[in-house]
């Protein structure tokens, strides 16, 4: 049976605006919380956050824009996000853009316009344009994945990521590499994962490493490791994201190159899928859905106005698999 607030209100002994005035954060007595209380908790209900933020003054709903649903780590930050909401009895709402930055800067005023408590925007770059939207719209906003010096920022930690596979690249006794990244226009994943991986390198002796650039879809980086593979020698090939590493596996197969006997791979993320496969890819595993919890309950203190660091940074651990052979 759908219960109702006249439904709790009657259960209680409260008048109904009592009732609405509780679960809208009001002000009412300890005696009377604690019977609306266990009325609501006798009959199961749960509000209608939707009809609820058409009363508030202050919706309970969270705009959340993801650039693409088909992504490992976007699907997980979007359900860490969304567990720790309910929990803290907030909605999500999704706006999907499809990596395209007109639809995203489209989306910042859109949700603004919703009546959004606030907005998390899983980013890819921070430009211009989302500085004028952020500063246009005067409702919390937080990022996931980029960081800016004037925006809150739930960020992996990237650069110290770089550096833990470069250590352990050396470790396995590879001195001829190969770096296959993406654009820098990313600073997380273009920029900051190779200077640190460029920082565990530094000062060794007899290093032979070369730099070069990818997309991060499956198909561009395997054409970019065909190129790779058919006209070098590296003994190892460090790729920027788990779905590069993919691609590089598909393109050895194809030339006949064994994994890891002729060539060793690493990825960035860890992905489920890095596990599943043969062999198995060594990687930075990221907290995807952990990251999203703590941009869900960030973003909640920034609704209520309370202190957040400007920048929250996640930590990561290297995944050791079949990928890698020692040299």
């Amino acid at each position: 049976m759908i219960r109702t607030i006249a439904d709790i209100a009657k259960i209680a002994g409260v008048a109904k605006s009592t009732v609405s005035r509780y679960l809208n954060g009001g002000s009412v007595g300890e005696a009377t919380r604690k019977k609306i209380e266990k009325a609501i908790q006798e009959t199961g209900y749960t509000p209608n956050p939707f009809a609820q933020s058409l009363k508030a003054k202050k919706t309970n709903i969270i705009g959340t824009i993801v650039p693409r649903l088909d992504s490992f780590a976007s699907s997980q930050t979007l359900i860490g996000i969304d567990e720790r909401l309910k929990e803290l009895n907030y909605q999500m709402l999704i706006s999907n853009t499809s990596q395209d930055l007109n639809r995203e800067i489209e989306s910042i005023y859109s949700l603004a316009n919703q009546k959004m408590a606030g907005i998390i925007l899983l980013a890819t770059v921070i430009t211009d344009r989302h500085l004028q939207a952020i500063a246009d719209i005067n409702i919390p906003v937080l990022l996931i994945g980029q960081e800016h010096e004037e925006i809150h920022s739930v960020i992996h930690d990237d650069y110290h990521a770089g550096m833990a596979i470069g250590q352990y690249v050396l470790e396995k006794g590879h001195r001829n590499i190969a770096y296959l990244g993406v654009t820098e226009l990313d600073i997380a994943v273009g920029i900051k994962r190779k200077q640190g991986f460029t920082k565990a390198l530094e000062g060794k002796e007899d290093i032979d490493v070369h730099y070069y650039e990818t997309e991060f879809n499956i198909p561009a980086a395997q054409a970019a490791a065909m190129e790779i593979l058919r006209n070098s020698n590296q003994s190892i090939v460090v790729c920027a994201t788990d779905n590069i590493a993919l691609g590089c596996l598909k393109a050895a197969y194809k030339l006949g190159i064994a994994v890891p006997d002729t060539l060793s791979v690493t990825g960035f993320g860890g992905y489920d899928v890095t596990e599943a496969i043969h062999p198995g890819i060594t990687t930075a595993k990221f907290h995807y859905k952990e990251a999203g919890k703590k941009a869900a309950v960030n973003m909640v203190e920034l609704v209520h106005e309370r202190p957040v660091e400007i920048l929250t940074t996640m930590n990561f651990e290297i995944i050791k698999r079949e990928s890698v052979d020692t040299i």
